[in-house]
Order: C-alpha cells, then sequence, then structure tokens
C-alpha cells in the first residue's frame, strides 16, 4: 500500500494513493481510520484489513492535482535518526574534501555514524527549501532512502530486523556544509528549518520484493548527480537495526534515514552547492520521486 498524507481546504488527511488514479481519502470512508499516519503505523495490527478493504479504485475522491501533497509523515514522533557516511564512496569523497568533520586517516567508517535531524526540518514534495536559513551558503543535497519503524522494538536481532519495519520512503538530507563543519557535531548543520524534504508516499514493505536491489538517484536541474544501490551500503538496514536496538527502544512511526551514495555537492572541486533557483529530484523507484526547488 502507498500512503500519502495531504491537505484539501484546510484539512490535513491521510489516504491511500493509487498511481495514475487519484486517492483514497481513508477517514471519509471509515471514522475509526485516524487521519494522522502515526497513529496508522502504531495501530496498523487492528487496522491493516479494514484498509485493504478501502484500497480500491472505486473510493478514490481526488486527483493528485486537486490536493497538496504532504510529508507522509509532517510531524514525526520524535527526531529523525540519520546514518552518516554509509556509503564508500561517499565517505571517501567526504574524506578528500575540506568538510571533513570527523577527523582520522580511515575514510569508510568501521562503526556506524549516528546523528539526528530535528523534526521541525520536514517539508513535503514541492516545498521550497530555504537557503536563507543557512547563513554560511553552503548548502548541499543527500538523498537517501528512509526506513520507517512499525513496531516499539528493543534487542532485535538482524534476522529479524525487518519484522518491526513498516515501510519506506525518499529523504533528502540537506545539509549545511560550514554549521556542520564549524560546529563538530552535526545536529545545527542538518536541521535548518526546511532542511528535510520528505515523501512522496510512504510505501508499505511488502511493495518492495528486495531492498537490497532498490536503486537511488538524485538530480540537480535534471542532472545526475547520485546513483547508488541499497546494497551498497556499508552497514545494511538489518545491521542498523540490531546496532541501534542493543541499546536503544525504537518506537512506531521512527524513521531511520540510511545514508547517502556518492556525488553529493562537496564531492565535486570546486563544491557544487545549491543555490536559488536549483530544483532538486531525488528517485527511488517504486516510492516515487521527490522535488524540491531551492529559494
Amino acid at each position: 500500500m502507498r500512503f500519502i498524507s495531504f491537505k484539501k481546504d484546510k484539512d490535513i488527511k491521510v489516504g491511500l494513493e493509487l498511481l495514475g488514479k487519484g486517492i483514497i481519502d481513508l477517514n471519509h470512508l471509515d471514522s475509526t481510520i485516524p487521519n494522522n499516519l502515526n497513529d496508522i503505523i502504531k495501530n496498523f495490527s487492528s487496522l491493516e484489513s479494514k484498509i485493504k478493504t478501502l484500497n480500491s479504485p472505486s473510493n478514490i475522491h481526488y486527483k493528485v492535482n486537486d490536493v497538496r501533497i504532504l510529508a507522509p509523515i509532517p510531524v514525526p514522533v520524535r527526531d529523525i535518526i540519520c546514518v552518516g557516511k554509509n556509503y564508500a564512496e561517499h565517505a571517501k569523497e567526504v574524506q578528500r574534501s575540506s568538510f571533513n568533520t570527523l577527523q582520522g586517516k580511515q575514510a569508510v567508517p568501521t562503526k556506524p555514524i549516528i546523528f539526528n535531524k530535528a523534526t521541525t526540518s520536514v517539508i513535503g514534495p514541492n516545498d521550497k527549501i530555504e537557503t536563507k536559513n543557512d547563513e554560511t551558503k553552503t548548502t548541499d543535497y543527500e538523498g537517501e532512502l528512509g526506513v520507517i519503524i512499525g513496531k516499539r522494538a528493543k534487542s532485535i536481532s538482524k534476522a529479524n530486523a525487518f519484522d518491526i519495519i513498516f515501510g519506506y520512503t525518499i529523504i533528502n538530507d540537506i545539509t549545511a556544509r560550514e554549521l556542520q563543519n564549524n560546529h563538530k557535531q552535526w545536529f545545527i548543520g542538518k536541521s535548518p528549518d526546511t532542511y528535510c524534504p520528505m515523501g512522496p508516499a510512504v510505501i508499505t514493505k511488502d511493495e518492495i520484493n528486495n531492498i537490497d536491489e532498490v536503486k537511488l538517484q538524485t538530480f540537480v536541474n535534471e542532472e545526475e548527480r547520485q546513483v547508488g544501490i541499497v546494497k551498497d551500503m556499508v552497514f545494511t538496514i538489518p545491521v542498523l537495526i540490531e546496532m541501534l536496538t542493543k541499546s536503544m527502544t525504537l518506537v512506531e512511526g521512527d524513521i531511520i534515514a540510511t545514508g547517502t551514495p556518492a556525488g553529493v555537492g562537496i564531492g565535486f572541486d570546486p563544491p557544487k552547492f545549491l543555490k536559488p533557483g536549483d530544483k532538486v529530484k531525488v528517485s527511488i523507484e517504486p516510492i516515487g520521486t521527490l522535488e524540491n526547488e531551492v529559494i
């Protein structure tokens, strides 16, 4: 299933999108279904069967162009959990740049690098990335696969990791590089308002047969800058979940941004930072394409 959040008039709703056909307004058909994807995820075991019965073209209410598509989870339950340098070639390009916050001779990490991104940075498809929030004018892009946690979990093994996943989305981990560099810890450089585009949908995990073969592409003004395959991650999704849950509890609705492949702006010489007027697209099939303009 393909969940979206959308705004119709003044109302924020959750729906199922049938690609090429339209949107099903779930709460309109069944008032017991929450109008908040976090609540649907938390109660999915009791809601799944009734949602599946509504997943039919005969229940379509709106065309996509008749509504405003929002981030699928406009307000995450807590800060996004992010993974740094999780593709080897990206780790190497950061090492070569002047923005290598974590100094050291080893480019590719031997343990996952974990940091947070503020919930207030989240925006949806077609929303604007506002570079006024980066006084250093070193705004960069990072296309990433987002993993949505579906079950409260602690001490999960790699073998059972996919059992706690609800689905997947696209995240563009927009970064203010000088802020990231100057403050050493990454939080402030990763968290300016509008610096976490997300969407256009959350697809349930059953929509992807083999997540390892999923391809990610990032384009700036139609120029392909990034391309990567999930299996090329340094630390796979099961490894990340096992590591995280050894010490902390993951909760329903948690979002893990799993890292970005090579081709970010600081990987070029000179760096190719985003500037007003640029259009950034991140594509992951079958999730879709997340597009945002820089202002």
